[in-house]
């Protein structure tokens, strides 16, 4: 079973809003469009951190093979 750190990213003040709002709508988007919207909440949470592309894909439990 794996583990995703998305919802306390979503509450923490240290990651940027836009990639808040972006990971509050990927947990509420219907299972067939959570994984796309999962993975665009990804790569706006690199391009807003100083975060390396495989851990912001760890945090959100994504797989190594997307992309950022």
């Amino acid at each position: 079973m794996s583990f995703s750190m998305a919802s306390l990213l979503i509450h923490s003040e240290h990651v940027p809003a836009e990639a808040r709002d972006a990971l509050k709508a990927a947990r509420s988007a219907p299972p067939e469009r959570r994984g796309a919207m999962l993975a665009s909440a990804a790569r706006i949470l690199y391009r807003g951190t100083d975060l390396e592309c495989r851990d912001v894909l760890e945090l959100v439990d994504l797989p190594e093979s997307a992309c950022c």
